[in-house]
């Protein structure tokens, strides 16, 4: 018989690892299938909210607020990589009217 220990308000830590998993997967599927730049952008976003999520189930089932703590810094992490990402973007767009990776190739030199 298997014992599940519950600390967060009484969902198991099994849960949270399963669902931040099933999450950080569909993030990788869409940086790595997706062309758009702006849906990798996204599925970057969701894969580093899924680790923030399972940081702070961490962190409350250990009771421990280091976990936290660090979800604020890789929150803040993410709000710098959006801002650099959509003036990347935008510039990208003014040069090749498209926000298709493929259409970065033209960019060169």
């Amino acid at each position: 018989m298997e014992t599940v220990v519950t600390n967060l308000q009484g969902v198991p830590i099994n849960h949270y690892i399963l669902f931040c998993s099933i999450i950080f997967a569909i993030g990788v599927i869409g940086v790595l299938i997706r062309r758009n730049v702006i849906v990798i952008m996204m599925s970057v976003e969701l894969m580093l909210n899924s680790v923030n999520l399972l940081l702070a189930a961490f962190s409350a089932y250990k009771g421990d607020a280091s976990g936290q703590v660090f979800v604020f810094f890789v929150m803040a992490l993410a709000a710098a990589e959006v801002a650099v990402g959509l003036a990347i973007i935008v510039m990208v767009y003014r040069n090749t009217r498209s926000v298709d990776i493929n259409a970065l190739s033209r960019l060169k030199w």
